[in-house]
């Protein structure tokens, strides 16, 4: 192998030009001459240099903890390229290391390792303990809490809550329910063939995201826990999907390769991920990786574009939230306000909310150091927040079972929801329609007690309870003219509810749990990804 100095002159200034180091890339042309060089005109994959370097400190990782026996030895000290590294090795060979069996882990706490110690200490202290089997079933109230439920590539049992698994508070749950909550668990119109669903394969692992493209409505990226992302050209039917476009998030820098978020901007030319190794990624609708940003710490759980599509928002592990400038693929401004973000989102370009396993949510706006708004209220871990369409209301759920709904001109909820008996995963505002401007604020929420609510969000009223899953409901998406809400469990069904009056139109049994479900632009695919390496697509949703 030869390596020549123009060789690492075209990948340096490569690097300098894709990171937005105008003037520098000039400066280094002209001292280098490079153009000059046979290799001026090469086509070079954007993330060159950062790929190189970071293959060439693996090789150091390995050089450094291989044997005169040519074992690699396990270290659980992180190698690092400038600071000096010292080894605590473990004693054992990583050829010793016992294949990995699959995670039973439900999905948050599959991005979020912190949380299966947390549920431990949460037992511990409450006394939990397991009910005896001759003991009358447990009263359903607003002190139950649950452990994070399975979620793994097949379904594993689930941890007991309260003497219950997840399914058997559910089932407690759903006895306790009153006849007009039981009105949301009518049979279905139809039940959907899998024969008349597209299966989209190619994932080595659990499919976490999915998200349609904004503009062309038969583009879908998926994210996965393989270390891609992938671009799908659904055309209608079974023999009209094209061969995806795999995005390749390696190397990352750790063993955990998640791409846990994924977004697209307004205008659907550039495709925002994050990923569990902390860096953030932009891509081009082809494909090509347009930048890396590696400004995190810790996992990235959350990542959304601002309206206008000229910042990237994105929430960590690393108690931080950071600003990017796309077209650069630099840091604009950090934030550092809360323990672990869960989520974020934005209210309009330059104002953002997030929320934090501390119980609380930051309005924040670029340009300032100090938030708009602290809000406090919750007495557990805020898990989402959405902006409805407007602006003019956010709305945010909890594990302490609720869900409120803020407005910047108070420092306190105007709007306290109650209802769920456990904790609510995500939450979701029907698309706001300009025509009916006095109509209700219709806001749909999901719960590990494994129904789907439907609510006046301005009066706090249940307008449908929706029930017909039997696990933890993790994704809710209602289609554009806000007719249709999907609903996704770990139960591995995937239904479609009439939103207007809560009735179930059709149902599909998935091979998997699932994690996400989309509509697309125009209202007539809908997208599900799941637990067993798929994504499914379900056509012709408006009729």
């Amino acid at each position: 192998m030869t390596l020549t100095s123009e060789e690492v002159n075209i990948i340096v200034y490569r690097y300098l030009q894709e990171s937005g180091f105008r003037h520098s890339s000039f400066a280094f042309q002209y001292e280098s001459q490079i153009q000059r060089s046979p290799y001026f005109d090469v086509n070079i994959q954007p993330g060159t240099l950062i790929n190189v370097i970071h293959k060439g400190l693996q090789f150091m990782e390995i050089e450094a903890h291989m044997s005169e026996d040519g074992e690699l030895l396990e270290c659980t000290n992180p190698f690092s390229l400038l600071e000096p590294h010292q080894c605590d090795l473990t004693g054992r060979s990583l050829n010793e290391r016992s294949e990995p069996s699959p995670n039973p882990t439900a999905k948050r706490q599959r991005k979020e390792e912190r949380r299966a110690q947390k549920e431990r200490e949460k037992r511990a202290r409450k006394d939990v303990e397991t009910t005896e089997s001759d003991a009358p079933p447990a009263s359903t109230s607003s002190s139950i809490t649950a452990s994070t439920p399975a979620a793994a590539a097949a379904p594993a049992p689930a941890a007991p809550v309260n003497g219950h698994t997840v399914k058997e508070e559910a089932d407690v749950v759903m006895n306790d329910t009153t006849n007009d909550e039981k009105e949301g668990m009518a049979k279905p119109r139809e039940t959907i063939d899998p024969n008349d669903i597209i299966v989209l394969e190619g994932h080595q692992n659990e499919v976490f995201s999915c998200s349609w493209n904004p503009v062309v409505p038969n583009l879908l990226a998926s994210g996965s826990g393989d270390a891609t992302a992938r671009l799908w050209q659904i055309g209608d039917g079974k023999d009209q999907v094209s061969k995806p476009i795999v995005l390749n998030h390696l190397p990352n820098l750790n063993d955990n390769k998640d791409v846990t978020t994924l977004d697209w901007n307004p205008s659907g030319t550039l495709l925002a991920t994050g990923s569990y190794d902390g860096q953030a990624r932009i891509w081009t609708q082809k494909g090509q990786l347009r930048f890396m940003m590696a400004h995190h710490r810790g996992p990235i759980f959350s990542l959304k574009w601002n309206k206008r599509g000229d910042l990237v928002l994105s929430g960590s592990a690393d108690t931080t939230t950071v600003v990017w400038d796309p077209e650069a693929g630099e840091m604009k401004q950090q934030f550092e306000l809360h323990t672990p973000i869960l989520d974020v989102d934005w209210m309009d370009n330059s104002t953002f909310a997030s929320c934090s396993s501390d119980k609380t949510i930051y309005i924040c706006r670029v340009g300032q150091t100090k938030p708009l708004k602290k809000w406090v209220g919750h007495e557990d871990e805020v898990n989402a927040v959405r902006w409805d369409p407007t602006g003019r209301y956010l709305a945010s759920c909890s594990d302490d079972m609720t869900t409120k709904i803020w407005s910047l001109s108070s420092d306190q909820p105007i709007q306290e929801i109650r209802g769920h008996r456990l904790q609510i995963y995500t939450l979701q505002w029907a698309p706001y329609q300009e025509e009916n401007t006095d109509a209700p604020r219709i806001l749909a929420t999901a719960s590990f007690d494994a129904t789907v609510r439907l609510w006046d969000a301005l009066t706090g009223t249940c307008l449908h309870v929706l029930q017909n899953h039997t696990e933890a409901v993790y994704s809710i998406s209602f289609s554009p003219d806000a007719r249709l809400l999907a609903t996704g469990s770990f139960d591995e069904v995937l239904n479609v509810w009439n939103a207007k009056d809560g009735t179930l139109q059709k149902t599909f049994k998935a091979n998997g749990g699932i994690f996400e479900v989309h509509f697309n632009k125009d209202g007539d695919k809908l997208a599900a990804c799941t637990s067993n390496k798929q994504v499914v697509i379900l056509e012709d949703m408006k009729s």
